[in-house]
C-alpha cells in the first residue's frame, strides 16, 4: 500500500511539474491553452477556469497541455477552423518556431530544475548513507555459486577497475556493474600486489541479484527481534558474533551462510564480543516459514555517515550530483544504442513504485532523493528526438527552421506513428520487465 501511495506522490508531482513547464510558457508568449490534464483518459475531477479546463484524469502515467491550435501545424486548406486557428496570434500554430520551441522544452526543463531543487532539499535535511559506499572496493566475502565465485573472485581481493575504467570505492563499483546487466564485465583485481581480470557474466536483474561480493560488514547486531532465539538468550545491540560453532566468523555474510546450513533445530554455540570481553552464548534457532530456514532474529548494524549540508551548499552539491547522473543517464542511453547496455536494465511503473516505496519507508529525505532522481530522468528521456514526445516536436522545428518550410503534413503523421510505435513497444517491454521481476 506504502508503494502505491508513495508512487501517486510522485507521479503526481512530476507530470504537474512538467506540464506546468508547457502551461507556463505557453501563457507566457500569449498561447491560449483550452485544457490541462493531470493524467489520460476520462477526467476523474474536472473544473474550468478563466479560459483553462483543469483535470485529473483516470490513468496517472503522463498529462497533457492542449494548446489552441498546436493540431494546425501546415497551411490553412481544410476549413474554417483551420484557418481560424491559423490566422489567431493566440493560437500555438501563429506563434515563432523559436517559441514552440521554448515551450516544448519548458516541460522537461522544469523536470530538470525541480530535480536540483529536490536534491538540495534531501542534503538539507540530510541523507543517511553506508560508510563502506565511499571505501576503496575490498571484497568481504563473495557468495557461494554466485557469478563472482564463478570467475574466481576471492575474500580480500581488491577491485581497482570494471572494464577498464578505474573504481574508486564501492559506489562506483556498484554503478559500473549494474551497466552491465544482463552481460559480462571485465573486472581487474589487485591480489596481494598481483594484477589479476576476470570476466563476470552480470545477472538480469542486479536488484535481485548480486554477482556475489560483498563489502566488509562486522557480524555485529543491528536490531534484535522482540521474542527471538537472539533475544532469549541475552543477546544485545552492538554485539559482534566472532565465532560459530566454533569457526570463526569474518563477516556478516558470513555468518548467514553458516545459519544457512542448520537443517534441523539444534543447539548453536556462539562466540559474543561485547565492549572489549568475550563470551559463549547458546541458543536454539527457530524455524521462519516465509525464508524457508533456520532463524536467530537479528538483524545487522550498518555504520552509516549523515550527509548534510547548509542551504548554499546544499544547492551546490545537488547540482554536482545532477552533473554525476546526467552522465550516468547519457552513458545508460548510449549503451542502450549500442548494445552495451541490456533493455533488461530497464524498469517501469510497478519498478518505479516499489523504488519510490522502499525510499518512503527509508525516510523523506530519501524519498525526495527519489523523485529527484526520477524527476532528472524523465526530463532528458522526454529531450530525446522521439516523434511525440517534447524532443521529437523540437526536432521537427528545427528542420523546418533550417529548411525554411513546414514538413508536410503526411511526414507528420507517419513521425507519429512512429514515435507511437516505439513508447507503445518500449512501455509493453518494460512493464514486462517489471512482472518477470517481481515473479522471480
Amino acid at each position: 500500500m506504502i508503494s502505491i501511495l508513495a508512487f501517486l506522490i510522485m507521479i503526481g508531482v512530476l507530470i504537474t511539474i512538467h506540464e506546468f513547464g508547457h502551461f507556463l510558457f505557453a501563457r507566457l508568449f500569449g498561447v491560449r491553452v483550452e485544457v490541462f490534464s493531470i493524467g489520460f483518459g476520462p477526467p476523474l475531477i474536472k473544473w474550468r477556469g478563466k479560459e483553462t479546463v483543469y483535470q485529473i484524469a483516470a490513468i496517472p502515467l503522463g498529462g497533457y497541455v492542449k494548446m489552441y491550435g498546436e493540431d494546425s501545424m501546415t497551411e490553412p486548406v481544410q476549413g474554417e477552423v483551420d484557418k481560424k486557428a491559423f490566422e489567431d496570434p493566440r493560437s500555438f500554430h501563429a506563434k515563432p518556431r523559436w517559441q514552440k520551441i521554448l515551450i516544448a522544452f519548458a516541460g522537461p526543463l522544469f523536470n530538470i530544475v525541480l530535480a536540483v531543487i529536490l536534491f538540495a532539499a534531501a542534503y538539507i535535511i540530510g541523507i543517511n548513507e553506508p560508510k563502506y559506499l565511499k571505501e576503496p572496493v575490498v571484497v568481504g566475502y563473495v557468495h557461494p555459486d554466485s557469478a563472482a565465485a564463478k570467475a574466481g573472485i576471492k575474500p580480500f581481493d581488491k577491485i581497482v577497475a570494471v572494464n577498464g575504467q578505474p573504481v574508486k570505492n564501492w559506489k562506483e563499483f556498484t554503478l559500473a556493474v549494474g551497466m552491465k546487466a544482463a552481460k559480462t564485465a571485465v573486472i581487474e583485481i589487485d591480489r596481494n600486489g598481483e594484477k589479476l581480470t576476470v570476466t563476470v557474466t552480470v545477472p538480469d536483474d542486479i536488484t535481485k541479484e548480486s554477482i556475489g561480493v560483498s563489502p566488509v560488514i562486522p557480524a555485529k547486531i543491528g536490531q534484535i527481534i522482540p521474542d527471538s532465539p537472539a533475544q532469549k538468550a541475552g543477546l544485545q545491540k552492538g554485539d559482534e558474533i566472532i565465532a560459530f560453532n566454533g569457526k570463526p566468523v569474518r563477516s556478516w555474510f558470513e555468518l548467514v551462510d553458516m545459519l544457512s546450513t542448520i537443517k534441523e533445530q539444534e543447539e548453536l554455540s556462539l562466540l559474543v564480543k561485547r565492549e572489549g570481553k568475550v563470551f559463549s552464548v547458546n541458543l536454539i534457532p527457530e524455524y521462519n516459514k516465509n525464508l524457508g530456514k533456520y532463524v536467530i532474529g537479528v538483524s545487522p548494524y550498518m555504520d552509516t555517515t549523515v550527509v548534510k549540508y547548509g542551504f548554499v551548499e546544499a544547492f551546490e552539491k545537488a547540482l554536482e550530483k545532477s552533473k554525476e547522473l546526467t552522465v550516468a543517464i547519457y552513458n545508460v542511453i548510449k549503451g542502450l544504442i549500442t548494445g552495451e547496455v541490456s533493455l533488461k536494465t530497464l524498469g517501469g511503473p510497478i519498478a518505479i513504485a516499489q523504488f519510490s516505496g522502499q525510499a518512503l519507508e527509508t525516510g523523506i529525505a530519501a524519498y525526495l532523493f527519489s523523485i529527484a532522481f526520477i524527476s532528472l530522468q524523465l526530463g532528458y528521456l522526454n529531450l530525446l528526438p522521439i516523434p511525440v514526445l517534447d524532443g521529437g516536436l523540437i526536432a521537427i522545428l528545427l528542420i523546418e527552421m533550417i529548411i525554411r518550410r513546414p514538413l508536410p503534413e503526411k511526414a507528420k503523421e507517419y513521425l507519429a506513428y512512429i514515435g507511437f510505435a516505439l513508447l507503445g513497444t518500449l512501455m509493453i517491454f518494460v512493464i514486462f520487465n517489471d512482472i518477470m521481476r517481481a515473479l522471480s
